[in-house]
């Protein structure tokens, strides 16, 4: 047999292993069946809680809700009061200013990540519990002990700064640092979250390099500045979009931090136009003026910002993210 034969059917040989290969693992009707029921309660669970109400929602932003129930179709005027409210425009200044903050906190859980990293620290398994203790209590648990930490008669903080000589404030209920206080309680939360993810990161980094780097005379600023966070930007990008996602979406700190015992939703406050976010503005107009369909509205504008901002950030992450 020629070698020109040989090649001719090797090459018949394979086509027709890779055919019957095929044909072996193309699935029957009974393996659908089974596929799909193994797969239905989570796909009937996803389109009852999460795609109906998204479009419920949907079409409530284009109604406006009865006194006695019911939506009349008003087409895109919702959109359009939506656009002409001023209270709208303030909201979203305060949502865009409370998830700035919240991200200028991610340097301090990198730091705090690389402290605790450090195998020669005395007890740093309880400082990791004790910084993670915030991220596994309920919120509304948080906002309750920081109201009494931040009141301007008997509060903690203000106790404490009387000590050095130092005049508390009205810290929940000042407009000027109403939203200032509420973002420093928001870092302190989502801190020990981070701190964990980060920690996983840098416990991820081979050692290997560390020592080539002193080997090489590499400070230790240079050090981490050139080798852990560029190894660490997987960690920094993931961290990154959470922290915008559910800084965006902030609710219920502003809703405890801002409410008064025997009043509305905060409207006792003198606070509440400084520290209202969107997702506060939704709750106020859906639930408690009942204007359903300018709430959906609302809600539509933001889940579409959200979406917006998090495909930019993907976007952009080929840029500065490193994988190893």
């Amino acid at each position: 047999m020629t070698h020109t034969a040989v090649v001719q059917s090797t090459g018949r040989a394979a086509r027709a292993a890779r055919a019957g290969f095929r044909r072996g693992r193309r699935p029957g009707r009974r393996q659908w069946f089974w596929a799909y029921l193994m797969v239905a309660p989570m796909a009937i669970g996803l389109g009852i809680f999460y795609l109906w109400p998204i479009a419920q929602t949907f079409y409530y932003s284009f109604t406006e809700s009865g006194p006695f129930g019911g939506h009349t179709w008003t087409g895109t005027d919702n959109y359009k009061a939506l656009a002409d409210d001023p209270t709208v425009l303030k909201s979203v200044i305060n949502t865009l200013t409370y998830t700035v903050i919240q991200l200028a906190g991610i340097p301090l859980a990198i730091m705090l990540a690389a402290l605790l990293n450090q195998k020669n620290l005395r007890g740093r398994a309880v400082y990791r519990v004790i910084f993670f203790l915030p991220a596994v209590t309920m919120p509304v648990a948080m906002a309750m002990l920081w109201r009494w930490m931040y009141d301007g008669n008997y509060g903690l903080v203000n106790y404490l700064l009387s000590t050095v000589g130092i005049s508390g404030q009205h810290w929940a209920s000042d407009p000027d640092i109403a939203l200032y206080a509420l973002a420093a309680i928001g870092i302190w939360m989502s801190l020990g979250y981070n701190m964990v993810i980060f920690l996983a990161g840098l416990q991820a980094i081979p050692a290997e390099y560390y020592e080539a780097a002193r080997m090489d005379g590499a400070g230790p600023v240079r050090t981490f500045l050139r080798i852990t966070v560029p190894l660490l930007s997987p960690n920094i990008f993931f961290v990154t979009v959470l922290t915008m996602i559910n800084s965006l979406q902030m609710f219920d700190l502003a809703y405890m931090m801002m409410s008064t015992p025997g009043s509305t939703a905060g409207a006792a406050n003198p606070a509440l136009p400084e520290v209202r976010s969107v997702s506060y503005l939704f709750f106020q107009k859906s639930f408690v003026e009942h204007n359903i369909g300018f709430g959906a509205a609302i809600a539509f504008v933001l889940v579409g910002f959200i979406v917006l901002m998090t495909a930019i950030q993907f976007r952009l992450q080929k840029r500065w993210v490193h994988y190893a």
